[in-house]
């Protein structure tokens, strides 16, 4: 970065997978929040928040399992 920046060049970082980590975490809050509002007590709703951690693993499950189907 600095030899690039004294002989005139533009350094251009990645960034480029900046956008993900905000998906899932508002994946990870609806999901949280479905979860919890379909538990009945209070360690089914821990359940509900350790299943909204992996959320994403349920998601590629289904879509496979329907597209193999």
């Amino acid at each position: 970065m600095g030899d690039s920046d004294r002989q005139g060049r533009r350094w251009r970082g990645g960034g480029g997978g900046c956008g993900t980590g905000g998906g899932y975490f508002l994946g990870f809050i609806g999901a949280a929040i479905y979860y919890i509002q379909q538990s009945d007590g209070f360690w089914e709703g821990v359940v509900g928040v350790l299943k909204a951690l992996v959320w994403p693993a349920f998601l590629v499950y289904e879509v496979l399992k329907f597209v193999s189907a």
